[in-house]
């Protein structure tokens, strides 16, 4: 038997007890400020639910039976639930098309104007390919086609930010309304499928050019392709040395330019990057729902993933969870119109009031005590 000594691992608290305490401290520090931000929006959910039941008992209507049937409508059963996926998609990719450009410092609400041209610009390309380019390369060139159209229409307006000081909120809001006028104008006239005098719509692509499901569901591989790009545009705008850049240029945006960031390269790029996003959206609706380029792509969606962004606080990997509470209350709309006898609008309604209360929460950041390090008593 060998006399060699033992060597064993010794706890790092018996070495060094205050190096310990002090690693301790910080992380209750950090979950301490951390949790802020799940807090406030917790309660800004609660006010807006509380202000919504005061609307509905108003009216006459019951908030409880509202509550059960968004339940039932949207994750009640497996065919709710997955329509609650399928409407979660588009919301996934709008909500990353305002949550990149806010990590610069940047208020991007033009998604649907990049939703409605990628889709429209996705399947005019397809048009002539249709019958003559076999499906699958036909709708990879779709899917970059919508990427590239949606992120140069967003980059104008990052582009207009740094190089003439415009406001991207308002010059992204014009462009969505541009976007959706240049897919009116081609879908109601060089592009119009005459075949069918019901809808202005382009051609349709076919059942053999259309994205099927995910094996064992319902639901598109739209939701896939949002779920991955969440976790890849996390660790971009995390674990980079772009996204440490684009942070440092929103925290501070003249400390980025006496430091040497390319502060417009960096802005331009995070404007494409959330173009792309929703751009990519806008293709999954043609290529995996409608089938064709109509006024149904500008369903909203672009708007409500803004709402979607700023309750996940501009995070990547906490939109899908929001994005899926959101598309289970647009997936409850018809059931609640049937059963209540209560316009679609209801819904909107509901998230109105929500982004209302969510912008005033952000006032109450920094104000609570319980919140902060020691409990607020270093606060001066």
């Amino acid at each position: 038997m060998s006399d060699a000594p033992l060597i064993t691992r010794v706890p790092p608290e018996i070495i060094d007890p205050a190096a310990s305490r002090v690693a301790r401290s910080d992380l209750a520090a950090r979950v301490r400020a951390n949790s802020e931000y799940i807090a406030i929006p917790l309660l800004a959910l609660a006010i807006a639910a509380a202000l919504f039941g005061l609307f509905l008992t108003a009216i006459g209507k019951s908030p409880v039976d509202f509550v059960a049937y968004v339940w039932r409508g949207g994750f009640g059963t497996s065919f709710s639930i997955q329509n609650t996926l399928q409407r979660s998609a588009p919301l996934i990719l709008t909500a990353l098309a305002v949550a990149i450009p806010a990590r610069i410092g940047l208020i991007m609400i033009g998604g649907e104007g990049a939703l409605v041209l990628g889709g429209f610009a996705s399947a005019a390309l397809a048009i002539p390919m249709l019958g003559r380019v076999p499906p699958m390369p036909t709708l990879i060139a779709m899917g970059f086609c919508a990427m590239a159209v949606g992120g140069f229409w967003v980059g104008i307006a990052g582009y207009l930010r740094y190089a003439r000081g415009v406001n991207e909120t308002i010059s992204s809001l014009l462009l969505t309304y541009i976007g959706v006028a240049i897919m009116n104008f081609f879908v109601e006239g060089p592009l119009r499928d005459l075949a069918d005098p019901n809808k202005p719509s382009t051609k349709p692509l076919g059942k053999a050019y259309m994205i099927g499901a995910i094996p064992g569901t319902e639901v598109h591989w739209g939701l896939g392709f949002g779920l991955a790009l969440c976790v890849a545009l996390y660790f971009l705008m995390a674990r980079t040395t772009f996204g440490f850049a684009a942070r440092v240029t929103g925290g501070n945006f003249r400390a980025a330019l006496a430091q040497g960031l390319p502060v417009g390269k960096l802005i331009i790029a995070c404007s494409t990057i959330a173009g792309a996003c929703a751009g990519l959206a806008g293709f999954f609706e043609v290529a995996a729902i409608q089938g064709r380029a109509n006024a149904s792509l500008a369903a909203g969606y672009g708007f409500t993933g803004i709402l979607v962004s700023f309750l996940a606080r501009h995070n990547p990997l906490v939109i899908p969870p929001v994005a899926i509470l959101f598309g289970g209350l647009v997936a409850s709309g018809g059931l609640i119109q049937r059963r209540m006898d209560l316009p679609d609008a209801t819904v909107l309604v509901l998230q109105g009031l929500i982004f209302v209360v969510l912008l005033t929460s952000e006032t109450l950041y920094g104000r609570f005590s319980v919140f902060m390090p020691n409990g607020g008593k270093d606060r001066t």
